[in-house]
């Protein structure tokens, strides 16, 4: 067959001008054949059977491996390629113990809904004999929930639900709990950062309460490629998990695309920046134009709102070609109503819709076979999540597939297109988590001790001295009671409802429709300011609204229904104070840290835009400040070398505030490189003459409180995150500074001032002089790396 992929991109280029290709780079990958092995003789009859009149006539080599070691009580991870069938390394084993021990249960972990209904779906079409397998999850009806406690014996569930219904009344679990045989963790390279940390104190929850009741539950989990899997899982689950990682399933051809959006000619955008044609727009072209050609795809959309223009760009310009094309394109995003996501599920299984502009919900979610196309809209954050994404096309073996990443005007995107090698060669990154983070260690011991007492020997697995110094400042506060075997919760209210693992913050914040009280969805009440300020613009199921109101105390966002053709950005102010130097490298000049600070925003505004980019005007806003302490990595610049700038740059005085903050938003675009973060976790601040150092400074912080390990590894790799900032910069067409090098779509100031020649002169005087050191230490030379625990 000729390949379908390169077919499909010659349609979607048909209409672009001779001479103004998108396209940076174009690759074709080769398919990959099957190599199986045998049925495992310890597996039941019942199952093998039940497996093979689903289509499976042998099990792929990956899977019969895991599936081993997890029958023989070794932990396990899986981590291969999408649609690499990681589905049956764990169904193997655990239904397996479930047909030959009657009493035996299972529990199963997935970070979405859509992911655990639709392995819900897949187990109960197997028809294993014996096999109760039940959803326990927040759209679970409270009517079906006692059956689940009393009868199922494989739940399916999610870390939320494990945290917040199972663990704090695991005395109505005893039965589930005590026979608990196999826990799975399906797609655990999701679990990163600060819910990554929190997911791993859970576990760790799990299996001191399933011992409590004499379990010792073996745990699989699931993963996508990931830099040694080992290590990332073991991490996760407090203890040694073995990897398999040869894939042995088949894997269609595909062919992989860069596509850089073109600059637009006639508009402007802040401060008279060139502004190219967004992302969501040419990808909603793109999506059309498949659609047309019959070919099933997948968009993805870095935000909710995002997926909702790009399906209705995408059924606008069908509705031109052909009305009825138009309904087999829709959204589909996290905060949609549970009945909404169901039936949307249902059409993408089907093929009913041909097109799907969705957020990363679908990168895990359905199991969607014989996707001709894949879309993504802005590289995901990481490589796994690209490589995950793109993975959902091409999943027949038959026929060739397309994948095509179109890069938004942001410094790391701009990076990726014109450095192909950084997306195809390099290799996935390894997961980031902190369990002994005291932001996410104090409320997960809060919790295992409302669950069960807390001892000396229990608190190893919580983190060791960490975890014993976190305690013992909580018994000093009377939070808990020191007793001879050991701490106790003291109140009558347990802490779980307070406590959320995914670091928002809180409790939801609830859209309704002011006029009708319907319910349209939530949003995260870290982003509320953002998102849902009075004015804001917000989608759902694509049809807008306009925020009338927003409650930050009763949790809610009062909207209405309106149509305007403009945009909210919102804008606010930040200031940082550091609280503690952790570590620190002195140079000549140049100072780089890692330590903790305090950081405080608020919002203060927002922007009204056309779909162009264009500035229609800024509303003030009177929202509360908020303050974050967190980690932060830094680097000072002595006034000295400013004013040596290299290349005859002449950073005056009056220029540097501009040439910090130009190299502080390419080096927060640019950290997702290295570290396993997307640009919305990480701030910055630049400033001439910081209060705390007595100098130039330019900080990157995490966006959660303590940390997420970010800031940690944009220390350890200064000079490769530097010098790829660097080049970003240097290498951007534009002759002031745009959203591709040095503007940033969330700077509090408007992007302003900023200075593009100078942002680069401020990275040659620090790699001049760092790199150079770091050279020089690789070759044995002496380079001064000081401590400090105190604040400067």
């Amino acid at each position: 067959m000729a390949n379908q992929g390169r077919r499909l991109l010659d349609r979607v280029l048909a209409g672009v001008p001779a001479g103004e290709s998108p396209l940076t780079h174009t690759e074709d990958q080769p398919a990959r054949p099957a190599r199986h092995a045998p049925w495992p003789s310890w597996a039941p009859e019942p199952v093998v059977s039940a497996l093979v009149e689903r289509g499976v006539a042998q099990p792929w080599r990956h899977q019969a491996e895991a599936a081993s070691l997890a029958w023989s009580g070794a932990h396990v991870v899986v981590a291969t390629g999408t649609a690499s069938g990681k589905s049956l390394a764990y169904q193997l084993p655990v239904l397996s113990a479930l047909t030959v021990d009657p009493k035996a249960t299972a529990l199963y972990l997935s970070p979405t809904k859509a992911l655990g209904a639709d392995q819900l779906r897949s187990v109960e079409a197997l028809g294993v004999p014996g096999v109760r397998a039940a959803s326990f999850d927040g759209d679970t009806p409270m009517a079906e929930r006692d059956w689940v406690r009393a009868h199922a014996n494989w739940v399916f569930s999610n870390p939320d639900m494990l945290h917040r219904g199972v663990l704090p009344n695991h005395a109505r679990w005893i039965r589930f709990l005590r026979r608990l045989s196999y826990v799975v963790v399906d797609e655990c390279h999701t679990y990163r950062g600060v819910f990554g940390s929190h997911v791993a104190l859970l576990l760790r929850r799990l299996r001191r309460v399933a011992q409590r009741y004499g379990a010792d539950p073996v745990f699989v989990l699931a993963s996508a490629t990931v830099a040694d899997p080992a290590a990332s899982a073991s991490a996760l689950l407090g203890v040694p998990c073995a990897a398999v990682t040869e894939d042995g399933s088949p894997r269609a051809g595909r062919t992989v695309a860069l596509w850089e959006p073109p600059l637009l000619d006639d508009l402007e955008g802040e401060n008279g920046a060139p502004v190219r044609r967004s992302a969501g727009a040419e990808t909603a072209r793109i999506l059309a134009d498949l659609v047309v050609e019959g070919a099933r795809s997948l968009a993805f959309v870095r935000s909710r709102v995002g997926a909702e223009l790009t399906a209705l760009g995408a059924r606008r310009l069908l509705s031109e070609v052909d009305p009825a094309l138009a309904s087999r394109v829709a959204a589909y995003r996290g905060g949609y109503l549970p009945e909404e996501r169901r039936a949307l599920e249902r059409s993408v299984s089907s093929g009913e819709l041909l097109g799907v502009a969705t957020t990363n919900a679908l990168e895990l979610g359905v199991d969607i076979v014989g996707l001709d196309a894949v879309v993504v809209a802005g590289f995901p954050g990481t490589l796994a999540s690209f490589w995950q994404q793109a993975g959902r096309a091409g999943r027949t073996e038959a026929t060739d597939a397309l994948v095509v990443f179109v890069a938004r005007d942001d410094p790391l995107d701009t990076y990726l297109v014109h450095n192909p090698s950084a997306v195809l060669d390099r290799p996935v990154e390894a997961t980031v988590l902190d369990p002994t983070n005291p932001y996410v260690l104090e409320p997960q011991l809060a919790c295992a001790a409302a669950e069960l007492p807390l001892t000396p020997e229990s608190l190893e697995s919580f983190g060791g001295d960490a975890a014993l110094a976190v305690v013992e400042d909580m018994a000093a506060r009377r939070v808990l009671r020191r007793r001879p075997n050991g701490w106790y919760w003291t109140s009558h209210d347990r802490p779980h409802s307070a406590v959320d693992i995914r670091g928002s913050g809180g409790d939801q914040v609830v859209v309704v429709e002011a006029d009708s009280g319907r319910m349209l969805g939530t949003v995260d009440p870290g982003a509320a300011c953002w998102q849902v300020h009075s004015g804001a613009v917000y989608l759902h199921q694509g049809e807008s609204y306009v925020v009338d109101h927003l409650d930050l105390d009763g949790g809610i966002a009062l909207v209405h229904a309106e149509k305007p053709d403009w945009t909210t950005t919102a804008r606010d102010t930040k200031d940082i104070s550091v609280v503690r130097v952790l570590e620190q490298r002195a140079f000549d000049g140049v100072t780089v840290c890692l330590g903790e600070v305090e950081v405080t925003s608020q919002v203060v505004g927002y922007l009204r835009k056309l779909p162009s980019g264009q500035v229609i005007d800024a509303v003030p806003l009177d929202l509360p400040a908020q303050t974050l302490v967190t980690r932060a990595v830094w680097y000072t610049v002595s006034a000295g070398l400013l004013g040596s700038a290299p290349g005859g740059a002449g950073l005056i005085p009056a220029r540097i505030p501009g040439a910090l903050h130009a190299a502080e938003h390419a080096a927060i675009g640019l950290l997702p490189l290295f570290a396993t973060c997307d640009r919305w976790d990480i701030g910055g601040v630049s400033t001439a003459l910081h209060q705390d150092t007595g100098e130039a400074t330019v900080f990157v912080h995490d966006g959660h409180p303590g940390g997420a390990g970010f800031a940690d590894r944009g220390f350890n790799a200064v000079v490769p995150w530097l010098v790829a900032t660097r080049e970003a910069i240097a290498a951007c067409a534009c002759p002031a500074g745009c959203p591709s090098c040095v503007q940033s779509p969330k700077c509090g100031n408007g992007n302003d001032p900023l200075d593009k020649a100078g942002g680069v002169a401020v990275l040659d005087v620090v790699l001049g002089v760092v790199g150079e050191s770091a050279h020089d230490a690789r070759h044995g030379h002496v380079v001064q790396d000081r401590s400090a625990a105190t604040r400067p």
